[in-house]
């Protein structure tokens, strides 16, 4: 139960984290949401947005950072 929750504690940090450089990012105008590759869609009194360049950045970046740990953690 313990090591439970010490991966609600993690995530939760990782969250928290997530969402302060999604702060700074927008800040600074990066343009998450915005890439070439984004469909963005907008009516009279409805919009919908499909962010597919920007999940497909996150999954290469997220996939970097996992097989560097698992490289040193051989």
């Amino acid at each position: 139960m313990t090591d439970l929750g010490r991966i609600f504690v993690f995530l939760g940090i990782v969250l928290v984290a997530v969402g302060l450089l999604l702060l700074a990012f927008s800040r600074i105008g990066f343009p998450l949401g915005r890439l070439p590759g984004d469909f963005n869609w907008k009516g009279s009194n409805w919009s919908a947005s499909f962010p597919l360049m920007t999940s497909i950045l996150f999954s290469v970046v997220i996939s970097l950072i996992l097989w560097i740990i698992n490289h040193f953690r051989r």
